[in-house]
């Protein structure tokens, strides 16, 4: 944990809107409304590897999202600003603290940590994965080396680990990636002997939730995919902010979750 002391609740708050973590975020609206309508329409890149049951046309996703991730729930309201709500952020915060820490207590779990957002969320990732090697829990890494061409890119992504948490590399830089495909094959390698648990975001989280590993997730308003799957409960939780600020600014919403595991336990 670190040395610093974890906010109270109204001192986070406004550190997330501050910060933009919340609150008024940078996503625009016109880009979360693009984004609802191509999951309505099952484009591949916007479902994270997850397969909906349900219908979520356009309009079910805008209303999932103002419920999950406090985006502006008037379909009217078609450009310009759209919010996260930052007592959501903390509640599932909250809630995916507790669902680690139910993890743990079951005793030496075997886990998986991805990131997609290298330059922000990794920043979140690498507390947890030291978090939860001090407390037993054994942090796999499958299928490193395992590489293929980006569907969004074309460019070549290899798996690779840095501190226990796994991340697609484009040469010698860690890359962007919502691809599922990187998660497909670390669980396919794993075979029987699958994760216990998974913390991860986008499509490495959508991927592991579809296949029926315990998934907990952070997501953008941009990115429905995961909300969705938490609602059809695929995804144990997921936790709406704005996945791409500076890496420091996540430092409190972290310290405010490792206090949750560990009280937790």
């Amino acid at each position: 944990m670190s040395d610093r002391r974890p906010m109270t609740r109204e001192s986070l708050r406004a550190h997330l809107v501050r910060t933009r973590i919340a609150g008024d975020v940078a996503t625009s609206r016109e880009n979360n409304l693009d984004h609802y309508r191509a999951l309505a329409e099952r484009e591949p890149r916007h479902l994270f590897g997850l397969r909906p049951e349900g219908r979520w046309d356009e309009r079910d996703v805008l209303e999932l999202m103002a419920k999950s991730a406090g985006v502006v729930a008037d379909p009217d309201h078609r450009d310009g600003q759209d919010t996260i709500d930052p007592d959501l952020t903390i509640d599932a915060v909250e809630a995916m603290g507790d669902t680690i820490a139910g993890a743990l207590r079951v005793g030496s779990p075997r886990v998986l940590i991805a990131t997609g957002h290298p330059t922000g969320l990794l920043a979140v990732h690498l507390v947890l994965a030291g978090l939860l090697s001090r407390h037993g829990a054994t942090l796999l890494d499958p299928a490193e080396g395992w590489s293929h061409r980006s569907p969004a890119s074309g460019r070549k992504h290899e798996i690779r680990y840095l501190g226990g948490v796994a991340m697609v590399a484009d040469r010698g830089n860690f890359a962007h990636t919502h691809d599922a495909a990187p998660m497909e094959a670390m669980l396919a390698e794993l075979g029987d002997g699958r994760p216990d648990l998974v913390i991860a975001d986008h499509g490495w989280a959508g991927a592991a939730g579809e296949a029926g590993v315990l998934t907990v997730g952070f997501a953008d308003s941009n990115d429905p995919a995961l909300f969705v799957g938490e609602a059809e409960g695929k995804i144990a939780v997921t936790v709406p902010l704005d996945d791409n600020v500076l890496p420091r600014y996540y430092a409190p919403l972290t310290d405010h979750l490792i206090e949750r595991v560990v009280r937790a336990l």
